[in-house]
């Protein structure tokens, strides 16, 4: 420990030194009522052109300042104008922490958009933020706002199915997308029924959606990053909200330890949050058309968090959770996985630098069980006692230490850090074949980053660059990364990002399953064949087991007005190493003779993912739209064939539109259309009766009578599913008691219209299983 906050001392007297420059103004701002940080607010000396926007934590920071006495002011929408006169004088940096007050009149618009001014000053390519607020506007299905339910509008996503669905971006397959919880890997961030995440919206502060060209401080994953910060809890009271639908049910809790005041002392506060479904029960009474068993799922979700501000605005916390997921499909399968971790993040503002530390460690655990009940052994026999097949189990127990200083020179900003991983995987898996796939493995990861943001008149580079080093298989990878724009005028932009990722972790979903019920995870495996073949018939050495991609990526952005904004994408994936489950196998792994891509349990693949993203947004005081069309292609090559993976949807479409309205303003309607075209499966071509030929060659098949049912496919991911529709709207009612005290009433209807959207198609019986029904649902939200 001591040699950590050594060289964290001597980093900071480095760039102090080579960083000297004129006055600084740093600070943080706060809202008054509950001490929580405003995010993404700007914050500028009244007069001047010099400013900056507060980040995910509040922070801000004003560099190269003349000498002088200036008005330090921040202007949010429903808040106070703050106004502060500071001196500079000669290289000071002077710190302040700002608290905003609610203002009771209610404003029209922003005065000054901090959006706006961040699309002038940043990159911001394939990037969406999310608050509270934008996720709110999405229809609350089952009276509940959901991270997932806004994720399935952002331009380039991908969900499967209301039902085991999952999430792919922009080509990238799950286990491609890395999701963080205030810097902690959470490995599976969604419940079996597709709706809900493992987050409490109520919690989340802000939750940053890159689907592709991400900077070099992300790493380990070669598609996405949702990097997702919660909130510290209530500084000010205490307070909390409870509530209830016919889906489930949730609680949060949080109030001051130590009571923040406006002097800006030190400061403490806890926050709690717990949520549960109840569905398998209340299905059964106001669902029982969708399934007189009711509909199978259940989960529970904990979050805790206890903070600690110093007087400096330096900030210490800790986390911990607990997610869990259990889930049964018409009695044939039953899937059950717990999740549980906890952490430590910090925030420091150091005495005289001009210099952010940003910090965190943490370890998590995941386990996941999925059995299967073996309908091929019973298609004959509807009276026989069900059989089910070996269960599938995996886990991965993980840590990870991080630290990244920060450095702010105007519009310019200098970010480098180091990144320390490391997981240990368990899996045990049969297959078709009923051979057994185990592996038992632990990884490290050390990687560092560094990152120049700077502007040069309208053109804005940020460049950056990040050593990974894989020392399980002895592999160093260097990842540059590079985002460019050109502000053209201050409404209309030109923007491209590119870079290379890599990553070692692999899952074992196979892209014969519809649906993917079972998502393990593995070490990327050794035992891969030497040599790939190329789909242009040229061969390449295999110098190593890990999944690579580049990303090239371009755009434009236009604000039409001050209320208008239009952004066009165009993006090309190469996935020029995935690592896959062997579908071709045919032989032993033992077996001498047989070549590798016939006989390894994994197989090395390639592919690519090409596509434009299309949106538009509208918002003022009263209406919220958002349209968005996103056209795709991915392919695959496994050295064989070339296919389509199971989530190649070509065109997906989500309508969203938002209206308030009432004398307060305490009526809210929303709407969410959502098309997509079909999904790519396999066929069934035909069905036979397998002899195991249990006598070997004195077998006599004239008198055996096996009940062995083996399904011929036809060809891989042939076929097309039907398309997919559904329309969910909610009306919201806002009743008002006091300053503090409300609740908020809301009546949904998923699927209005009772489409029958595909889920799958039992391959035995030729059964459809379709999606959710219509279902209506009500709720409510007390805060206090």
């Amino acid at each position: 420990m001591k040699g950590i906050l050594l060289a964290i001392t001597l980093c900071l007297s480095a760039l102090s030194g080579i960083f000297a420059q004129p006055g600084t103004i740093r600070g943080f701002v706060y809202e008054e009522e509950s001490g929580e940080a405003v995010i993404f607010t700007n914050v500028y000396l009244a007069g001047t052109s010099l400013g900056a926007s507060t980040d995910v934590n509040g922070y801000f920071s004003i560099t190269n300042i003349p000498e002088g006495a200036y008005t330090l002011e921040v202007k949010y929408l429903g808040y106070e104008t703050l106004q502060k006169q500071v001196d500079i004088s000669g290289d000071r940096i002077i710190t302040e922490k700002l608290f905003l007050k609610k203002s009771s009149i209610q404003m029209q618009a922003v005065e000054i958009s901090a959006e706006k001014q961040e699309k002038q000053t940043n990159v911001t390519m394939s990037v969406t933020k999310a608050t509270p607020k934008d996720i709110k506007m999405i229809p609350t299905i089952g009276g509940t706002a959901d991270l997932a339910q806004y994720l399935q509008v952002v331009p380039g996503v991908i969900f499967t199915g209301d039902q085991g669905g999952q999430l792919y971006i922009r080509g990238g397959s799950p286990v491609q997308n890395k999701v963080l919880l205030d810097g902690m890997t959470i490995y599976n961030p969604f419940h079996s029924i597709g709706l809900f995440s493992v987050f409490d919206t109520e919690l989340i502060r802000n939750a940053d959606i890159y689907t592709g060209g991400f900077g070099a401080e992300y790493g380990g994953r070669i598609s996405s990053v949702m990097d997702i910060t919660m909130r510290d809890g209530n500084k000010r009271r205490f307070s909390g909200k409870v509530g209830a639908s016919t889906f489930g049910a949730n609680v949060l809790l949080e109030g001051p330890i130590k009571r923040q005041t406006n002097e800006g002392k030190s400061s403490s506060s806890f926050v709690f949050s717990a949520k549960h479904s109840y569905l398998d029960q209340s299905s059964k009474l106001l669902y029982d058309y969708v399934d007189e068993d009711g509909l199978p799922f259940s989960f529970t979700d904990l979050y805790g968090k206890v903070s600690f501000n110093a007087s400096t605005g330096s900030k210490f916390s800790l986390f911990g959770f607990n997610y869990t997921d259990a889930t049964t499909f018409q009695e044939t399968s039953s899937l059950d996985w717990n999740s549980t971790g906890g952490g430590l993040n910090f925030v420091l503002v150091p005495e005289g630098s001009p210099v952010l530390v940003e910090g965190q460690f943490n370890i998590s655990d995941y386990k996941i069980t999925l059995l299967e009940q073996n309908t091929a052994s019973n298609a004959n026999d509807a009276n026989a006692t069900p059989t089910f097949l070996r269960p599938r189990t995996s886990g991965i127990n993980s840590f990870n230490f991080g630290i990244n200083f920060k450095y702010f020179s105007g519009d310019n900003e200098f970010k480098y850090g180091v990144d320390i991983t490391g997981f240990g995987t368990d899996l045990s898996f049969y297959t078709g074949l009923g051979e057994l796939i185990q592996q038992e493995k632990n990884s490290t990861e050390l990687a560092g980053f560094a990152t120049y943001k700077f502007k040069v008149n309208n053109l804005i580079l940020d460049l950056g660059f990040r050593a990974q080093y894989y020392s399980s298989l002895r592999v160093f990878k260097p990842e540059p990364r590079i985002g460019v724009k050109y502000n053209i005028t201050k409404d209309f932009r030109l923007k491209a990002a590119g870079g290379l990722y890599s990553q070692n972790l692999i899952s074992t979903t196979s892209d014969r399953d519809i649906v993917s019920l079972f998502y393990g995870f593995l070490v990327a495996p050794e035992d891969i064949q030497n040599e790939f073949l190329k789909e242009d018939g040229t061969v390449r050495d295999v110098n190593n087991p890990l999944q690579t991609a580049y990303h090239v990526i371009a755009g434009a952005e236009y604000d039409l007005t001050d209320r208008i904004s239009v952004n066009l994408e165009g993006y090309y994936k190469n996935f020029n190493q995935i690592t896959n489950i062997n579908r071709n196998k045919i032989y032993s792994k033992n077996d001498p003779t047989a070549p590798d891509i016939l006989k390894n349990d994994f197989i090395i693949e390639s592919g690519e993912a090409r596509g434009v993203d299309f949106t538009f947004k509208y918002e003022d005081k009263k209406y919220y739209l958002w349209a968005v069309y996103s056209l795709a292609d991915v392919d695959r090559w496994d050295g064989v064939k070339s296919y389509n993976p199971i989530f190649d949807r070509r065109h997906n479409i989500n309508l969203l539109a938002s209206r308030r309205f009432g004398k307060r303003l305490d009526w809210e309607v929303n709407f969410r259309w959502n098309y997509g075209s079909g999904f790519p499966f396999t066929q069934n071509q035909g069905f036979y009766l397998r002899e195991t030929l249990q006598d070997d060659i004195n077998t006599d098949i004239t008198e055996s009578n096996s009940n062995n049912v083996e399904i011929q496919y036809a060809g891989l991911n042939q076929g097309k599913l039907p398309d997919y529709s559904r329309l969910d709207f909610t009306v919201k009612k806002t009743f008002e008691f006091s300053e503090y005290s409300k609740i908020e009433a809301s009546i949904s209807v998923t699927n209005v219209y009772n489409r029958e959207n595909i889920f799958y198609v039992d391959r035995v019986t030729s059964e459809r299983i379709n999606q959710l029904p219509i279902l209506p649902s009500f709720g409510f939200l007390y805060s206090f």
